[in-house]
This record gives C-alpha cells, sequence and structure tokens, in this order.
C-alpha cells in the first residue's frame, strides 16, 4: 500500500531556532527524507510542484523549511557547527564562495562533469553568476535568481507632480523629490539593509574591495560622498523618511504600495508583493541613475549542496529540476523574478511584460559588489561594520566621514592590514 506523498512546510522564526535538533536528513520509516532550506519569499507555486514532482518520482518526502533570510543564516551556522546539516540550502547573500573557501559546501564539478551538459549546468548560465558561484576552477553552487536593483516609481504620483521625465542623475532625482514630497507622501524611500546602499556605491565608482591595493570601500572620497547623498536625502532635503533600524528590506515597498512613496529602488522580488497588495497601482521600471557612472548591483539566490549532506545525488538532481528553463519560465510568469539562464532572457515570459523587460535590461550593467571580498573568505566579518556604517549615517545622521573613518579601524583589524 502506497504511502500519501507529501511536503513538510515549515515556516520557522528566530525564536524557533534553538528548539531544533537532530540530523534534518533522515530516514522515517521506509521513506527517506530529503531537507531543504528556502527564502520564505520565495514559497512560488512553480517552485513547490518541482518539490512535489521531485518528491513523486524518488518516492520521498521534502522537509522544505523556510527562513527569513537572516534566521537562515543563522541557523545554517549552527547546522554547520553541529555536522547535522540539511540537504540543499538556498543562499542570498553570495555566500557559495565563502563556504567554498571553509570546505562546507560540496563541489558539484563531479556532477557537472557527469551530466551538467543534459541539463545546460553552467554553460548555459550568466559567465558572472558561475564565477560568483566558484573556488579554483570548480563549480560549488547554481545560481537560482538574477537580479538588479534598480528605480521603481508609481507613474500616477509622477504625472500629477509635473514629473514628465524620470530623473537620470542623482541630482535630478533631488528636485524631482522635492517635487513629489508633501501631505504625508515622501519622493523616496530608501532601506536600511546594507545591499540597498551598494548601488550607490557603485555608480560613484566605489568599490567594496581592491584585491590589488587591499583597500575597501575605496576611494575614500567617493565612498564618503555617495553616503552623506543617502543621508541628506533623509535628513536635509527631508524626500524621504527617517528608516527604521532593522535588516528587513520590505519597508520601502510596503510605502509604496500605501502610496507614500513614489519612488523605491528595490529588484524583481518586490514586484509580486506590490501587485498583490496595490492591484491597481501603475507603476514602471527605469534605468539605473547615474554619478560617476551608471551602475546597480547584480544580486540574486543561489543553491548549493552542504559537504556533510546525506544525500548528495537526490540535492543534485532537485538543483537540475528547480533550476530547469521550464521551472525559470514558471517563476517569471507567476513572481516576475528573473533568471540566470542566457536562454531565459529570449522566452516569451520576459517578452511579455515590460516590468520584467525593463528589470532584465539593467543586468547588462549591473555587477557583484563583494564578490571579490568573499574570496579572502573575511566577508562576513565585514558585514557588521557595514551595516553600522551605513544605519549609522541614514538613520542617525552621523557625519559619512566620521562614520566611514570608524568603519575603516574595524576593516583594518579584519584584513590585517
Amino acid at each position: 500500500m502506497k504511502l500519501p506523498l507529501r511536503i513538510l512546510g515549515m515556516a520557522v522564526g528566530g525564536a524557533l531556532l534553538a528548539a531544533c535538533s537532530g540530523a534534518p536528513a533522515t530516514e522515517q520509516g521506509a521513506r527517506k527524507t530529503v531537507t531543504v532550506y528556502w527564502n520564505n519569499g520565495h514559497g512560488y507555486a512553480a517552485y513547490q510542484q518541482v518539490f512535489d514532482d521531485f518528491a513523486k518520482a524518488h518516492g520521498v518526502e521534502v522537509n522544505l523549511q523556510k527562513f527569513a533570510w537572516p534566521d537562515l543564516r543563522t541557523r545554517l551556522a549552527a547546522d554547520l557547527a553541529a555536522g547535522t546539516v540539511p540537504d540543499l540550502v538556498e543562499e542570498g547573500w553570495g555566500g557559495v564562495k565563502q563556504f567554498a573557501v571553509s570546505g562546507d559546501v560540496l563541489s558539484l564539478q563531479p556532477f557537472v562533469d557527469k551530466d551538467g551538459a543534459a541539463s545546460g549546468i553552467p554553460a548555459d548560465w550568466q559567465p558572472a553568476t558561475v564565477e560568483r558561484n566558484s573556488h579554483e576552477g570548480k563549480l560549488y553552487g547554481v545560481q537560482l535568481h538574477l537580479t538588479a536593483n534598480l528605480p521603481v516609481y508609481n507613474t500616477d504620483l509622477l504625472a500629477a507632480a509635473g514629473v514628465t521625465t524620470f530623473p537620470t542623475t542623482w541630482d535630478e532625482l533631488v528636485e524631482a523629490a522635492k517635487k513629489l514630497t508633501k501631505d504625508g507622501q515622501y519622493g523616496v524611500a530608501l532601506a536600511p539593509a546594507t545591499d540597498y546602499a551598494t548601488n550607490w556605491l557603485l555608480q560613484n565608482g566605489v568599490k567594496y574591495y581592491d584585491p590589488q591595493t587591499k583597500q575597501v570601500l575605496a576611494p575614500a572620497d567617493k565612498a564618503i560622498e555617495a553616503l552623506q547623498f543617502l543621508a541628506d536625502l533623509v535628513h536635509k532635503h527631508k524626500v524621504a523618511p527617517v528608516p527604521t533600524a532593522t535588516t528587513d528590506y520590505t519597508e520601502p515597498q510596503k510605502l509604496f504600495t500605501a502610496g507614500r512613496a513614489a519612488i523605491i529602488f528595490t529588484g524583481p522580488w518586490d514586484i509580486k508583493p506590490i501587485r498583490e497588495a496595490a492591484p491597481a497601482l501603475k507603476f514602471a521600471i527605469a534605468p539605473a541613475l547615474k554619478h560617476a557612472t551608471q551602475a546597480t548591483y547584480a544580486a540574486g539566490a543561489s543553491i548549493f549542496i552542504p559537504a556533510k549532506a546525506k544525500n548528495p545525488d537526490l540535492a543534485w538532481d532537485l538543483i537540475k529540476r528547480l533550476t530547469a528553463l521550464e521551472t525559470e519560465r514558471a517563476a517569471t510568469k507567476e513572481a516576475a523574478m528573473l533568471m540566470p539562464r542566457k536562454s531565459w532572457v529570449r522566452t516569451p515570459e520576459v517578452a511579455a511584460d515590460p516590468v520584467i523587460k525593463g528589470f532584465s535590461a539593467g543586468l547588462g550593467y549591473a555587477s557583484d559588489f563583494s564578490v571579490d571580498l568573499r574570496a579572502t573568505g573575511k566577508a562576513p566579518e565585514l558585514e557588521e561594520p557595514f551595516k553600522k556604517l551605513y544605519q549609522s549615517v541614514l538613520i542617525q545622521n552621523v557625519p559619512a566621514a566620521e562614520a566611514y573613518a570608524e568603519f575603516q579601524t574595524a576593516a583594518k583589524t579584519v584584513l590585517g592590514s
């Protein structure tokens, strides 16, 4: 008699982390369990269908545990330390290279060499995504999403304020935002998570880490200028609300859907929530702004197999299913998410949606801000100093030069130079 297949969905918050114990990949009676750690914002029906089909094909159960990114990192760190790891992990902080350096992630190269070509892995992936998931010439992860952070604006609010052309420079943004700020409505809304600072740093020619000079956030004057510009939007020009000191990136999106912010800077991850929360809202995507240059950061999630996973062969098959072109197309149609396959760009789903087309156009000048730092293995140690720098300037209005000097002291301690 066949037992019914089921997917175990668990939304695990930080308060539950300590209560969870034991090896996540286990045998339950005659049925094997494959444990997957997943971001709670990516619970798309397209992926649920993959998990269902995978479970049926292999006669296993999928223990799908969903976390917010900070909770996922905390749980994973505890699991890695204990040696009781899941079979497959989604990560959205560029951690594959870090884990490759530390030996905590399994090299996918033997799988790729055996049957990767049949799935297009990695030949059909954008080259930058292969590089960010590789270490010493071997592939350790596969990009799941490839995203760019671009301006998203309320077309009705801009028209009502007489802003007929979307700003293309920082100075033009300030002028437009002043016209858009009135009666409890702000011209722009900024996110407190540090990823959202990187656009502005890139647009001013700043590198997070230069492997040649060993400098962090350099040139210094350009980094200080970019950070001070963001603070001035909030505290001097008063065209943006003071963000809440949190790692939550959804605050600007909520202001936007409520009609309280005319412009936000975000990626395709916010499109589905906007459309669901405000289906009548008319919005569009603009190209990245320019200052010293036009730039945006390339982001997105990757998936990898921990080195001590119990079911690596099954996890590899799940990777192939989750990143198949038909899965990418389904997730794009459902959630307007951007994808890393070269062939995805030519699909009808991209051509049919102006929002997706707008974001995909930004991928041509998007770059990975922290890739060089992650290769040192020191990136996690600089996260808290960078967060303190950004949030003290943006939220507390600490002069950017003062906060930057404190950050450099911390950076020298971390990097030893």
